[in-house]
């Protein structure tokens, strides 16, 4: 074994980061992967391309924009700290990441993103940005060097299902040399064919009115019990997720209308995209998010992240909301029936639902105002059973609609809103979460809960000068994401963590005895092809809100407590160092390592300490909390390789629990493979705890602390 160099280990280091700097220079340095064989990508073409017209060839210098969406890593983990992460009684229960620990357990590695840069501007394309959290490389470039690079032709057609249309799309699916199949997941932009629409619904031939008409902030906040729950929304902030703008007057004019006082709403920009200068078809919609989550939540911080409308601008600002992590609530109000989206995309937008999991970000989504038949104002038509993207979204609560009637202020009943949208996606299994009296089959069903939603019942709204009255699951969605804002405020009094993905703990209220406390049970109506019952139905959900009861249930009040004790779990994020950077360990440059001088007990990295023959000292550690009540056992497998000889301890490797000494190791235990080391950690149960190695290392002869594989189980 030679000792290692210093310098080189520094070098090795500090590698990723003169990436980052450097940028395209670098990235163009970098071998450009040999394209000797290709591997398509599947779910790249738009299904309309199979309905519709070939016009023609796009031409070859006109300029497109696409995104390379690049697959997260680790996924089995993420999966399991998902479930954990949601689910009460289990050690990580609301222990959520920040989107830089997300991206080092689960994103794409730098290296990754250099070498995925380096083949696309070795194709002529120019890299215009990389989102941050390294899921989205977005390029430019005419379209025969797009064609080029993906491996296919791109065409106009005309959609003779939308009056003959026009779009332009790839021929076949796009491929990418085989060196970056276990990297792309998708590419985005091929085709312009697919627009998001919004889910708000007004009544045929309405006028604006002078005067409020509709339910206020009164009636449904009073029959909803929202008025009950005893927040404002004060400290919270709201992102609401929009193709089109706004004007500030008229939510002023509603804000007067109705005494509410709160923070100003403020545009947040996505590839540029700023329509609040001239609003588009769409204004109606913006101003309603805007306006029921006002009269929900009027304290709440309103952020209104505009982008561009299409898969890109999509995936765009999925992609900047999570990475910014400026918001713990997600209103969308605007979708895609499945059958007619680039699955590629949807499963990119989704990557960045699973990171809003992952941090403590809840969302809600219109579940679509075209009953079980969503595709029924677009290609595939009303024929087709189909639902809408992104509310079938495991990791979005689909919120569907309903009739609302009042006593006054009070709630009288509810029945489903005949077009209110709920089925089953084509695209989504049905995620373990998903059980329930009414729950069948395999595959994600939608709605999961709902609220008012049809315009006969409809708000009040103050739209594009005048006022008039609005109904869809678009008014639906801002409602429960209101409702949030209010929920994650008392949560943060009570010294808990906020809602974030929101289905798990819904289905576990609805499956307890709690059910008919805090959700109304709409059991009245239907939609095309699904009707209301008892418990769980695919047009209403598990019902609408009982918003007083439902705080106090999710904040433990009423919510059955988990069963059997401590929730067996190891708690170590990357205990095997396989995602190739420390975090959450903390450790000292080149401890992290994958060279074939020392092996690793498992997989490919482990953390490697001292080694140089020189004086030395190198540590690694990880924080963690430990559960009240758990038995805990600290573990890891050791390999101490030495040119030191004799009985002395010259280096040394300390084992420590904050300040407690667990072991002391030296090159007097040098041995040829690794060896695995145990410790009871109970004593520490119901307290956080810093568990660090270090190894010291004296001026001469090299010893190698070797460790890997470390788990802390709780049981």
């Amino acid at each position: 074994m030679q000792p290692r160099s210093l310098a080189l280990s520094a070098a090795i280091a500090v590698l990723p980061l003169t990436v980052v700097s450097l940028g395209v220079s670098t990235a163009q340095a970098a071998p450009t992967p040999q394209a000797t064989s290709r591997v398509a990508l599947p779910n790249t073409v738009t299904p309309a391309v199979a309905r519709s017209q070939k016009q023609g060839d796009l031409p070859a210098d006109r300029t497109m924009s696409v995104s390379v969406n690049l697959k997260l890593r680790n996924t089995a983990d993420l999966d399991r700290f998902l479930k954990a992460v949601s689910t009460p009684g289990t050690p990580e229960y609301g222990r959520y990441l920040t989107p830089a620990q997300f991206t080092a357990l689960y994103g794409p590695t730098e290296a990754d993103v250099a070498k995925v840069r380096a083949y696309l501007t070795g194709q002529g394309l120019t890299v215009d940005s990389v989102s941050a959290n390294r899921q989205v490389v977005n390029v430019r470039g005419t379209a025969a060097q797009v064609a080029k690079a993906f491996g296919t032709h791109e065409s106009s057609y005309s959609d003779p299902q939308q009056g003959g249309r026009t779009f332009f799309a790839n021929d076949a699916a796009a491929s990418v040399p085989a060196e970056l199949a276990g990297t792309v997941e998708g590419v985005s932009g091929l085709d312009n064919h697919t627009v998001r629409t919004s889910r708000a619904v007004k009544p045929k031939a309405a006028a604006p009115h002078a005067t409020p008409s509709g339910f206020g902030p009164a009636q449904y906040d009073g029959a909803y019990r929202l008025d009950k729950v005893g927040a404002d929304g004060t400290g919270t902030t709201v992102a609401l997720w929009e193709f089109d703008g706004y004007s500030s007057t008229n939510l002023r004019t509603y804000d007067s209308q109705y005494g509410l006082t709160g923070p100003a709403v403020s545009t947040v920009s996505v590839d540029g995209a700023n329509y609040d200068a001239k609003p588009g078809d769409g204004q109606g919609e913006v101003e309603l998010d805007s306006e029921i989550v006002r009269g929900v939540a009027p304290k709440a911080t309103q952020l209104v992240y505009e982008a561009p409308n299409s898969d890109q601008g999509e995936i765009d600002m999925a992609a900047q909301i999570v990475s910014e992590n400026r918001v713990s609530v997600i209103s969308i109000s605007w979708g895609s029936c499945e059958p007619d989206t680039t699955a590629s995309s949807m499963t990119a937008v989704n990557n960045s639902f699973k990171q809003a999991a992952a941090q403590g970000i809840s969302i809600f989504s219109a579940s679509g105002d075209d009953g079980s038949r969503d595709c029924t104002r677009s290609t595939s038509g009303s024929t087709v059973k189909a639902v809408d993207f992104p509310a079938s979204s495991p990791y979005n609560t689909g919120v569907g609609g309903t009739n609302l009637k009042v006593s006054g202020n009070a709630y009288s009943s509810e029945s489903a809103w005949s077009t209110a949208g709920g089925g089953v996606s084509t695209q989504f299994a049905k995620p373990s979460w998903q059980t329930g009296t009414g729950v069948t089959g395999t595959m994600r069903t939608v709605p999961d809960i709902a609220s008012n939603a049809d315009p006969a019942s409809g708000f009040a709204i103050y739209t594009t000068g005048g006022w008039q009255v609005y109904g869809g699951t678009s008014a639906a969605a801002p409602l429960w994401s209101g409702y949030t804002a209010l929920f994650n405020q008392k949560a943060k009094a009570a010294g808990q963590a906020v809602l974030g993905e929101a289905n798990p703990k819904l289905y576990s209220l609805a499956n307890s005895s709690s059910y008919g406390t805090v959700l109304h049970d709409v059991t009245t109506g239907k939609n095309q092809d699904f009707s209301t019952k008892t418990g769980y139905d695919q047009v209403t959900g598990w019902g609408t809100p009982v918003a007083d009861s439902l705080t106090t249930a999710l904040l433990g009040g009423t919510t059955p407590p988990p069963t059997g004790g401590c929730t067996s779990a190891q708690l170590l994020g990357n205990a095997g160092f396989e995602t190739g950077t420390a975090a959450p360990w903390t450790a000292s440059s080149g401890v992290v390592d994958n060279s074939a001088s020392e092996a690793a007990h498992g997989g490919s990295w482990k953390a490697w300490m001292d080694g140089y023959g020189s004086a030395h000292t190198d540590s690694v550690s990880q924080t963690v909390s430990i559960p009240a009540g758990c038995k805990a056992t600290f573990t890891f497998w050791l390999h101490v390789d030495t040119a030191e000889t004799g009985s002395t301890a010259y280096d040394k490797l300390t084992v420590a629990a904050g300040s407690t000494t667990l072991a002391t190791y030296s090159n007097t235990n040098a041995a040829s493979g690794y060896v695995q080391k145990s410790f009871d950690l109970s004593a520490f149960a119901g307290q956080t705890v810093t568990l660090k190695f270090t190894g010291t290392e004296d001026s001469s002869l090299q010893t190698s602390f070797v460790v890997d594989d470390a788990a802390l189980t709780v049981s």
